[in-house]
């Protein structure tokens, strides 16, 4: 049910209003102030989806309200002003601070509701959008209380505003993509898309389309024109997860890329200009990688503007009491698996295993011991199923 609020000085609009909405929607509760003051002293006690208010009005006027209610109470409320004839200029004022939209009095019926149903979706959108942010944030958070995790926070928070590149370096199941995600999400491009390539993944014939494109006809399979994971990725992030992986020829390409802030698609010879950050990480060590002629040297520097590097979870022990309680509840409420407890020795156990898999074989253990396991889990259950 949509909660509405009418703050209208003049008691017959304000019926007026009253009958139009709620004849107009049964799931439309309406609430009215007869002024200013009594308004904002309804919205700090009420949650309410919409506000419609009148310009001029004794003691708080419409604009008063406004300003107040974004500034103290709830700044994504949306408010309709109301305003007579020679308010338009003051009701152009609001729509600058942030009112949804401004309608004359007496209202045009068709506008009114229109104007309504609008606000109100618009607002489920921002709820939802919201919401989906914080279950994405919730998804890449990094768990942990250690001094390498905080480092690695703190290193986050200092890069993420910029557009330095950033080389994620640690062992496989660390959670290099966690840091990549975070780096994307607390910076100015996080509305922008976020494009993610496994260069282990993907065959060292095909790496360069996958990157930048091609053209139809450029080789057997390119039966039409394909952008690339580059452009994809314009004003966003481009994270190249396992770079170390990517040919030499590939490599020459990234680093044109970088330098220029261009690509030219498979099979083509334009010029595409692009806005990329690009973040890189691998579990290889790049110095060795260059000596034995495997990675650019050059192409490194590119890259390596910012170093992060991802501690193994031997050497973050503290940290595993947190994430074998992350595990547990995510994968309860992913799954619907049954909470279970593990006691002491169990985690004793935990921390003294040797997680060559990391945070990801980790999460893999606690999944199969909920599923398997005693409850309370105990030592003999990690001998049992956290055994290779």
């Amino acid at each position: 049910m949509a909660k509405i609020l009418i703050i209208e000085d003049e008691e017959p609009i304000r019926r007026v209003l009253v009958r139009i909405l709620t004849e107009e929607d049964s799931n439309y509760k309406v609430d009215e102030a007869i002024d200013g003051s009594v308004g904002i002293k309804m919205i700090s006690e009420n949650n309410y989806d919409l506000v419609l208010c009148d310009i001029k009005m004794p003691k708080f006027d419409g604009i008063e309200v406004l300003e107040k209610t974004i500034k103290t109470y709830n700044s994504s409320l949306p408010f309709i002003m109301l305003t007579g004839h020679g308010n338009i200029s003051t009701a152009v004022e609001a729509m600058k601070l942030g009112a949804y939209d401004f309608i004359s009095k007496p209202p045009d019926l068709n506008r009114l509701l229109n104007s309504v149903r609008h606000a109100l979706e618009n607002k489920n959108l921002v709820r939802e959008n919201k919401i989906l942010k914080r279950k994405v944030a919730k998804k890449y958070e990094i768990i942990g209380k250690s001094n390498q995790i905080k480092t690695i926070h703190n290193l986050i928070d200092k890069v993420a505003p910029t557009d330095a590149r950033v080389l994620i370096t640690g062992e496989n199941g660390t959670g290099k993509e966690l840091v990549a995600h975070n780096l994307h999400q607390k910076s100015d491009r996080s509305k922008a898309p976020f494009v993610e390539v496994n260069c282990a993944a993907i065959p060292a014939e095909l790496i360069e389309s996958e990157l930048f494109g091609h053209l139809k006809g450029s080789f057997t399979s390119a039966i039409k024109d394909r952008s690339g994971k580059f452009e994809s990725a314009n004003d966003g992030t481009l994270f190249l997860d396992e770079i170390a992986d990517m040919s030499l020829a590939a490599q020459a390409k990234v680093l044109r890329a970088l330098e220029e802030n261009k690509i030219q698609r498979v099979g083509g010879n334009k010029d595409i200009s692009v806005n990329v950050r690009v973040i890189a990480a691998t579990n290889k060590d790049l110095s060795l990688e260059i000596k034995e002629g495997r990675f650019r040297e050059d192409l490194f520097h590119r890259l390596a503007v910012i170093i992060i590097d991802v501690p193994p979870l031997k050497e973050r022990k503290e940290d595993i009491i947190l994430l074998v309680d992350h595990f547990v509840k995510s994968l309860s409420n992913e799954q619907g698996i049954e909470i279970k407890k593990f006691d002491l020795q169990a985690i004793e156990s935990l921390k003294n295993y040797p997680w060559s898999g990391n945070v990801r074989e980790l999460r893999n253990v606690v999944e199969r011991l909920m599923i398997l396991g005693s409850n309370p889990i105990t030592k003999n259950n990690i001998k049992q199923f956290a055994s290779k």
